[in-house]
């Protein structure tokens, strides 16, 4: 059997109760090393066998898990925050599938749930944004055309760019292009929920010269839009004027 698991966004006590446990059954461990916080390995059991695959192909990966299954042994594939976004897990899955090897998927919590931690923000303010973005600058990896970042700007909802922090030149020309205003709030967390972890608030127009200021290349989100500014309208749910299901209005 094969666990893909959510490693959570960095800090070692974010993956949930169920990857811990069965990080602490694994025989045979294959984790994202250059991206899966190595603290979370003490999970592990003595006699576990640790493969990073930071340098290992996708064909690579599978034989480990191949001949994991041939022994009767246990297998955790570890990855970044939630393995459904940007986890590469579909092709490991389907080449499972095409073995006749069984496997699951325990979900994480994304990174991009880490950064709002870490900003101490809400993505979703009423009156002004309902909708999160998540997507990515294209660059060595392309991205479909009716997802180029300025077209998905064109609708100035919050935005969290994945892959994007060594691209944030273009980041700027392709919101601007979208209609984001130069001064709307922008912010780039780095490590978010590591012990290393950093949070540089600024604007659109800004991004790239905070980047550069802060010697910060990689391993970090793009958080965009006015969620990060001062104004909102406060909550229905808990508006003493507005009636729901479990209470009547008290004024």
């Amino acid at each position: 059997m094969v666990h893909f698991i959510g490693a959570g966004p960095g800090g070692a006590d974010l993956i949930t109760v169920r990857g811990a446990r069965l990080l602490g059954e694994a025989d045979v461990i294959i984790y994202a090393g250059s991206l899966v916080n190595p603290a979370l390995l003490e999970y592990r059991k003595a006699d576990c066998q640790v493969h990073d695959s930071a340098s290992m192909t996708l064909e690579q990966v599978v034989e480990v898990m191949a001949a994991a299954e041939a022994a009767g042994s246990t297998t955790v594939r570890l990855h970044t925050g939630d393995p459904s976004l940007y986890g590469a897990i579909r092709e490991q899955m389907d080449e499972l599938d095409r073995r006749g090897i069984s496997y699951d998927v325990t979900p994480g919590v994304s990174s991009f749930s880490g950064a709002a931690a870490a900003l101490c923000a809400e993505y979703t303010l009423p009156d002004v944004s309902q909708s999160v973005i998540i997507t990515r600058m294209a660059g060595r990896t392309p991205v479909p055309e009716g997802e180029r970042l300025r077209k998905l700007a064109g609708h100035g909802c919050t935005m969290v760019l994945f892959l994007s922090t060594g691209l944030l030149e273009q980041v700027e020309k392709e919101l601007a292009a979208g209609g984001y205003p130069p001064h709307t709030p922008a912010a780039i967390v780095y490590k978010a929920t590591w012990p290393e972890e950093r949070v540089y608030r600024c604007t659109v127009s800004t991004l790239a010269q905070t980047a550069r200021e802060n010697h910060i290349t990689k391993t970090a989100l793009i958080t965009i839009g006015n969620f990060l500014g001062e104004k909102y309208e406060r909550s229905k749910l808990y508006d003493p004027t507005f009636t729901h299901e479990f209470r009547e209005a008290s004024r």
